[in-house]
């Protein structure tokens, strides 16, 4: 088998577009907003267009993976650049098969290469623990929705690319505005999404929304 992870380009779009639906469909929410979130983000100023990037096996598309400008702000007002990434899709047929972790590894290392010091998110120690990640609040940098500043969020991650950068850090990050388009435009969202074949939604145990 021949596995290949390459740049997107445009001829991409739409099929990467549909992956990342599959992928994300009633996992966290009856349907997804994933697919409209990765479609409005490539023309946003936070998006990092050397870290978009496809995985495919023997020619057919099974991975997909973004990366955004972020910041964490410290305690004097400062704001401390990084990045995050996501949404991150792995085909359902190919998922829990080692191919997202390889998909993950291989772009951290791209973005250790543009000189990215950090990488915070949200998501799953189980799997992003093996890729290095640990819980912010073990480095003192807060999750902007936490609900106290003592509070513990276990699904907010922060991976050194740099080690030690975050040794004098102390802060607060936020995910970017722009990952929460969907909800700021639920009409343009439900328009978007009509232009792909019909699935069912469904509420699901485990979700989140």
């Amino acid at each position: 088998m021949s596995l290949k992870i390459r740049r997107e380009t445009e001829k991409d779009y739409r099929a990467v577009e549909n992956l990342t639906r599959e992928a994300f469909w009633n996992v966290y929410r009856p349907g997804c907003t994933e697919h409209y979130v990765l479609h409005c983000y490539r023309a946003d100023s936070g998006f990092v267009p050397e870290l978009d990037f496809v995985m495919e096996l023997d020619g057919k598309l099974i991975g997909h993976v973004m990366y955004a400008k972020s910041e964490i702000i410290t305690e004097d007002g400062a704001s401390v650049p990084i990045m995050t990434f996501g949404p991150i899709s792995i085909a359902p047929a190919y998922k829990r098969q080692g191919y997202g972790k390889k998909l993950l590894d291989y772009s951290m290392e791209e973005a250790k290469k543009l000189g990215v010091k950090a990488l915070a998110i949200t998501g799953n120690i189980d799997f992003y623990g093996k890729s290095g990640f640990v819980t912010a609040s073990s480095r003192q940098i807060r999750y902007d929705d936490a609900e106290s500043e003592d509070e513990v969020v276990p699904y907010f991650l922060i991976k050194e690319l740099e080690p030690g950068f975050l040794d004098s850090i102390c802060g607060t990050y936020r995910d970017p505005k722009s990952y929460f388009v969907a909800e700021e435009h639920p009409e343009d969202f439900e328009a978007f999404d009509a232009t792909f074949p019909v699935k069912e939604k469904k509420t699901l145990p485990g979700q989140l929304f």
